[in-house]
């Protein structure tokens, strides 16, 4: 199967498994219907197909990581929300309509991203209760630790502290990697863990999702720059107008496209010991050098 074709696919599986989530009615006001507009439709769904392409890589049960992928996907869903936030990126777009506080109003924002977290550990713990095996319970420790402070949440702290303040190199690599790169990584890394993939085989994975996830994030500095807001769904050139530290602030746009095009031959380079069974993760790291959005 293609790229292009098992991303069409399985997006809509995972969009059909998200709905499920919030098909029945909370009796809360509002709040379901702020958690609902951020969740479903218009996303990539990146993450959770990650997730789902290392499980397949090492023949695993697409079905028994499926739960992972959904859950990854609110979590990366409540991040965009607490991002667009004006205390934190002030963005008024997201995914080509209105950011959720500009639609919501702050506060229900704040409550659906909160939302939208904890609905993912009640996902983690749920799955666990029903099969409590050491991969479910490796794979939960894995997504919990790349959200927190040790990952994502502590690379938007970094994001944030050095707003306006000059930043190192490898400060701004610790940043990305954490902000940007851990969820990455943790999706391809748990969907090998349900595989149950040897540990040489999680390692190849890691360390792929390390490459991929820098790479996503040179391809975001540089589209921030010659991107255009219809095709990023989100508002264009904002880091600058922030003074906010990016690859392309520190070393130029030329630069950060020779290092975007290094970073996706490392990647693919990881995976050529699986032949054409890495096929889909492969034609992914180009996709992500090419993409315009």
């Amino acid at each position: 199967m293609k790229l292009n074709q098992f991303m069409k696919e399985y997006a809509e599986v995972i969009e059909r498994n998200l709905e499920l989530l919030y098909s029945k009615d909370s009796g809360l006001p509002i709040i379901q219907d702020a958690i609902m507009y951020s969740l479903l439709g218009k996303g990539k769904r990146l993450r959770p197909l990650l997730t789902l392409m290392a499980c397949q890589l090492f023949d695993g049960d697409l079905e028994e990581a499926m739960p992972y992928a959904c859950c990854i996907e609110l979590i990366h869903t409540y991040s965009l929300i607490h991002d667009d936030l004006p205390v934190m990126d002030n963005d008024d777009y997201r995914r080509g309509k209105l950011s959720n506080h500009k639609v919501y109003g702050e506060g229900f924002a704040l409550l659906a991203g909160d939302g939208l977290l904890n609905n993912a550990y009640e996902i983690l713990i749920e799955s666990i209760i029903a099969k409590p095996t050491p991969a479910r319970l490796r794979a939960a420790s894995i997504i919990s630790k790349a959200a927190g402070t040790s990952g994502m949440i502590g690379g938007q702290a970094i994001d944030l502290y050095y707003e306006d303040r000059e930043i190192n190199i490898d400060k701004l690599e610790e940043m990305h990697s954490k902000k940007t790169g851990a969820l990455i990584r943790a999706s391809l890394e748990a969907g090998a863990v349900i595989s149950k993939a040897n540990e040489e085989d999680v390692g190849r994975v890691k360390i792929y999702g390390e490459y991929i996830g820098k790479a996503f994030q040179i391809s975001d500095d540089i589209l921030d720059v010659i991107g255009t807001k219809e095709k990023m769904g989100k508002t264009i050139g904002k880091d600058a107008k922030k003074n906010k530290s990016t690859y392309v602030t520190y070393y130029g746009l030329e630069k950060s496209q020779e290092f975007l095009s290094q970073t996706v031959r490392n990647a693919k380079k990881i995976l050529e010991i699986y032949g054409s069974k890495a096929s889909l993760l492969i034609e992914l790291a180009d996709f992500i050098a090419c993409r315009d959005a």
